[in-house]
């Protein structure tokens, strides 16, 4: 039986995606509390907590991570980085510059409309688009990964507009590569 690379590929995130532990696939909680160690940052504000014993940089060692948000939002059916979220993308990528041992993990997202494969394949256009820009901004390639949960994890549980419009984002996880 032939399978083409796409099926590949699905085949082997969900491999992954299984062979993960709690902290790597657990979705964001809409309670207050966090996946992954997380804060849920339904504003899009960064994250919480101190992140220097990890390496992520000392105290005279400029931004840090909690003060820039960590998630950039799309529109609808897209994966261009538009407006504000491209300042959010720049953010990020000076963090990045500036602390050249610390990886993050680019997680695309999308809202709960459309198949499963749509969303999945959109979700990776996004990482890859957010990523792209962050090298073009000098930030090297090997300290970013991405990956696609579709739609699998929203951060907003309703069905209307504004919780799709909070689903649709790429989230810069620092954290999953802190963890490990």
């Amino acid at each position: 039986m032939k399978m083409n690379k796409g099926m590949l590929v699905v085949v082997g995130l969900a491999a992954l995606a299984g062979c993960a532990g709690n902290k790597a696939v657990k979705p964001h909680g809409a309670s207050g509390t966090a996946s992954r160690g997380m804060s849920t940052q339904a504003s899009g504000a960064g994250q919480n907590g101190n992140m220097q014993g990890a390496g992520m940089g000392g105290a005279n060692s400029g931004s840090s991570l909690s003060s820039f948000s960590h998630m950039v939002h799309f529109r609808t059916n897209s994966a261009t980085i538009s407006g504000d979220n491209r300042k959010i993308v720049k953010k990020n990528a000076s963090y990045l510059e500036a602390h050249p041992n610390v990886h993050v993990r680019l997680e695309g997202n999308t809202d709960e409309r459309g198949t499963a494969q749509y969303n999945m394949a959109l979700g990776w256009r996004r990482a890859d688009a957010v990523k792209h820009m962050l090298e073009v901004l000098g930030v090297s390639g090997s300290q970013l990964a991405t990956i696609s949960f579709g739609k699998s994890r929203p951060l907003a549980m309703g069905h209307d507009r504004t919780a799709w419009a909070k689903n649709r984002r790429v989230y810069f996880n620092y954290k999953y590569f802190a963890s490990k």
